[in-house]
């Protein structure tokens, strides 16, 4: 990472400001401003005061008009306050004349949310592109970062204040960046070959998607075992976490648990993630967990969905959940969801309750997905007819010389795979073709 110079020590006291311009949105720009308040505490931020704004247009030089401007300073320095934090996205100017004009650090939301994902990121493919995505907000904010290395020219034709330095570390940047998508491109590549050996033996894969602290980790240990990172916290975990699950029928199912969302996540964050957020792209089908205790519950839908659409993944097969009943205290609240949900399961991971009935429902889903296939094997393809009777639900077995003749349900994209390897052997000539074509049947 490029060594951008250290705020002075600013997180001690802060004020959260949120602007709105409609009349009729300050519902939602109090929730909204509730939310980056819980963002806020996650990087560790005591937060004095809060602050919404209505204001009739934007304004190019301070979002706001001068006179709130002007207001929000002297509530500032009244306070003693060292940070101010607005829920809106700010441009690298306004940025800076806050800056100017406050005297103490203002950062967005935006910001936040990048700090958070730099301390949670482990894999180094979450590392590389939070780095990415760090590096492409502060090039335009350079000037700002870099106001120490500064520079005077004198005489005709003089540079200016700044300038050698600041084109330099633009180029450092822009170096950096370079060097941060090669390696990503590297990454996808390397979970490309991966992906292509689990289709070698493949098994079907659910992504548990959904907002942010809507508990997926929490489900994925409940229903795996697995030991990952649970906080009461947003943005807990970055990195996918895979595990295997025995569905009822015994069919194999992988998990993934997937970063959460956020309403206003901002547009290069999705870019950034979007190497990680592809498991939820590849799956077979979707488990979209809501927590069923938040008042916004739908707004946080709206916005999964909208990111799903940005991912080419809306279209999935999809389970839809509802954590946390047990922390719903309003129970028209829940009945309006199951009217408005029919299908979807309602349950809690805290208590266990609707546990079994998701797990009928995923199995459900994976059965959707198979199909009945005949298949003749040489009694030599140990390995086939392990994969068989480990994946695959075996309806009839009869042996004819040297062949196995196996009707099984499996898997769509298993059945794709042994059909393939067997046309490979004949192909080869290890399996008579004229019999092996005569004998392969697809019945489903």
């Amino acid at each position: 990472m490029i060594d951008i110079k250290e705020k002075e020590k600013m997180v001690e006291r802060a004020l959260l400001v949120g602007a709105y311009t409609d009349t009729n949105g300050r519902p939602e720009a109090t929730s909204l401003l509730e939310e980056l308040e819980e963002l806020v505490k996650t990087l560790g931020i005591p937060i004095m005061d809060r602050l919404l704004v209505y204001h009739r247009e934007q304004h190019a030089r301070l979002l706001i008009g001068t006179g709130k401007a002007d207001e929000i300073v002297k509530r500032v320095k009244d306070q003693g306050l060292d940070v101010i934090i607005f829920d809106n996205e700010l441009t690298p100017s306004q940025q800076r004349n806050w800056e100017n004009l406050a005297g103490i650090t203002v950062i967005d939301r935006q910001e936040v949310i990048l700090d958070i994902f730099a301390r949670r990121a482990q894999t180094r493919e979450a590392r590389l592109q939070v780095e990415l995505a760090q590096l492409e907000y502060s090039l335009p904010r350079l000037t700002r970062a870099w106001g120490h290395l500064v520079r005077q020219g004198g005489g005709i034709g003089a540079r200016g204040e700044g300038e050698t330095q600041l084109e330099q570390d633009k180029r450092r940047v822009r170096t950096a960046i370079d060097r941060c998508k090669r390696e990503l491109e590297q990454v996808r590549l390397s979970r490309a070959t991966q992906r292509k050996d689990r289709k070698r033996a493949p098994v079907p894969n659910a992504a548990i998607v959904g907002y942010t602290n809507a508990g997926k980790s929490s489900l994925l240990r409940r229903l795996t075992g697995a030991d990952v990172l649970i906080e009461d916290k947003l943005f807990a975990t970055l990195d996918t976490t895979t595990r295997k699950i025995a569905l009822p029928n015994k069919q194999p199912l992988l998990l993934t648990d997937t970063v959460g969302f956020v309403r206003k996540l901002p547009h290069r964050l999705v870019e950034a993630f979007n190497a990680t957020l592809e498991e939820a792209a590849l799956s077979d089908f979707l488990i979209h967990l809501l927590d069923a205790s938040q008042p916004e519950v739908m707004e946080y839908y709206n916005t999964t969905m909208k990111v799903l659409a940005e991912l080419g993944a809306d279209a999935k097969r999809t389970l839809i959940a509802f954590n946390k009943i047990d922390k719903v205290g309003d129970s028209a609240a829940l009945a309006g969801l199951r009217r408005h949900f029919p299908d979807a399961v309602f349950l809690s991971v805290h208590t266990g309750e609707g546990i079994e009935e998701l797990v009928e429902r995923m199995a459900e889903f994976v059965a959707t997905g198979m199909v009945t296939r005949e298949f003749l094997i040489p009694q030599s393809a140990g390995s086939l007819l392990a994969q068989l009777h480990r994946q695959a639900r075996i309806l009839e077995t009869h042996y004819e010389g040297e062949f196995v003749r196996i009707v099984a349900v499996l898997p769509g994209r298993l059945a794709e795979a042994c059909e393939n390897l067997l046309k490979e052997a004949a192909a080869k000539n290890l399996i008579d073709p004229t019999f092996f074509t005569d004998k392969l049947i697809a019945t489903g």
